[in-house]
């Protein structure tokens, strides 16, 4: 018998909603970066390999599909549950399926396999943030988005850096083929966890047409008095670092610091450092209040953007590096605790795929749009110059996160 949500234990929630986020995150990169390396290792033309990037347009998109998400139960496993169980039935066959092509001799058939292995992980993606909008209580959504981000990176993890280091002629000598195989696997993880969890306790009746689930989402956000500057707000909130992070990989190699320097301060200790931040924002999200905690991370993390510029005076000392990536990713980890919570509030239970989509949507700007001018940002500024600007960029965000608490919290 399956327990109701409202009788588990906070730490039950936690582990729920921390495998839901693994399993949000693991086909991410399969369809991305790793999936990009594959192809580049077997030769295939950068052309080719920079269209790839369009596959991801399915997660900026994903709000258009989401209203079926909120309208229709496949299954009497519940709404949530019924969906979450078919996505992930086919991200598993999919992904395995991806394992079975040669990027040399069948192309096509693999690029189409992966852009429907990221359909359904963007349709996964609505379903778990409103399964998590749903399913905890609001005053464990802080805690709630560390333990989904949690569980996203340590996926990111094994299906990016380590995943692609088990790959080749080393002392493992897998095949891409056996790593998709793999993954296809893992993906199980969060599948058989979807038969045990509960359906959430949901008061608001879902919508009652088709129609009803596109239209009502849209008219019930933006017939609030504050929903413009409420998406101003969300593409706001993490513009600065946004901008600043796609530009790190380039300024590490200017500022001389070695791959070994990078892979072991920037990526492994920042992977860390970034988890430590999450916990510590879930935790303190619980005792400040969400609004209170934007403004407060969001200081911060403007404050450890801004200080990336020390290392253009200290010069390639990896102690200096430490510090500033350290800095970074602690204060980012609070700041996406605090702005996923933010979000996942914002959505009415009723919508809660489609609102939660639009909103994800929009908070992707920053980093897919706005980024693209980080390069010239860079020539025209210089680097000390360009991350002091990306520092001040999040201050418009503060300043409505103070606005929108004093007026209407």
């Amino acid at each position: 018998m399956i327990k109701p949500s409202s009788q588990l234990k906070t730490w039950q929630r936690m582990a729920i909603t921390m495998v839901m986020g693994f399993s949000s995150g693991l086909p991410f990169l399969l369809t991305g970066g790793t999936f990009k390396m594959w192809l580049a290792r077997e030769s295939i033309d950068l052309k080719t390999i920079g269209f790839m990037s369009w596959v991801g347009l399915a997660y900026s998109l994903k709000f258009m599909w989401a209203p079926l998400l909120d309208r229709y139960q496949l299954t009497r496993n519940g709404r949530r549950k019924s969906w979450l169980i078919l996505t992930q039935v086919a991200l598993v066959g999919f992904l395995a399926i991806m394992g079975t092509f040669d990027p040399t001799t069948s192309l096509t058939p693999l690029v189409i396999t992966t852009i429907i292995v990221a359909f359904f992980s963007a349709t996964q993606d609505s379903i778990i943030d409103a399964y998590r909008r749903e399913f905890l209580p609001d005053d464990e959504m802080g805690l709630g988005a560390s333990m989904t981000t949690y569980g996203y990176r340590i996926a990111m993890l094994l299906s990016g850096g380590l995943g692609i280091g088990l790959v080749g002629e080393g002392n493992y000598n897998i095949t891409w083929n056996q790593l998709y195989f793999a993954m296809a696997a893992l993906m199980s993880v969060g599948l058989i966890t979807s038969f045990f969890i509960p359906e959430p306790e949901v008061a608001e009746p879902p919508p009652k047409s088709l129609q009803d689930a596109i239209i009502e989402p849209f008219k019930e956000f933006f017939t609030r008095p504050q929903a413009l500057l409420l998406l101003t707000f969300v593409i706001a909130f993490k513009l600065g670092d946004s901008i600043s992070g796609q530009m790190l990989n380039k300024f590490y190699v200017d500022m001389q610091f070695t791959n070994q320097d990078v892979g072991f301060i920037a990526k492994t200790v920042g992977l860390f450092s970034s988890l430590v931040g999450l916990f510590l924002g879930g935790i303190l999200i619980k005792k400040l209040k969400v609004y209170r905690a934007l403004i407060i991370f969001g200081v911060l993390q403007a404050l450890s953007t801004a200080y990336f510029m020390t290392l253009t005076l200290t010069g390639p000392q990896n102690w200096a590096l430490a510090l500033a990536v350290i800095f970074e990713d602690i204060t980012s980890g609070m700041g996406t605790s605090a702005f996923l919570a933010f979000m996942a509030m914002l959505t009415n239970k009723r919508f809660s795929a489609t609102q939660y989509a639009l909103l994800a949507s929009f908070a992707s700007l920053g980093r897919n749009f706005f980024s693209g001018f980080s390069g010239i940002m860079v020539e025209q500024l210089g680097w000390a110059n360009f991350f002091i600007t990306c520092g001040l960029l999040a201050l418009p965000g503060i300043f409505m996160a103070v606005y929108i608490k004093n007026k209407y919290v």
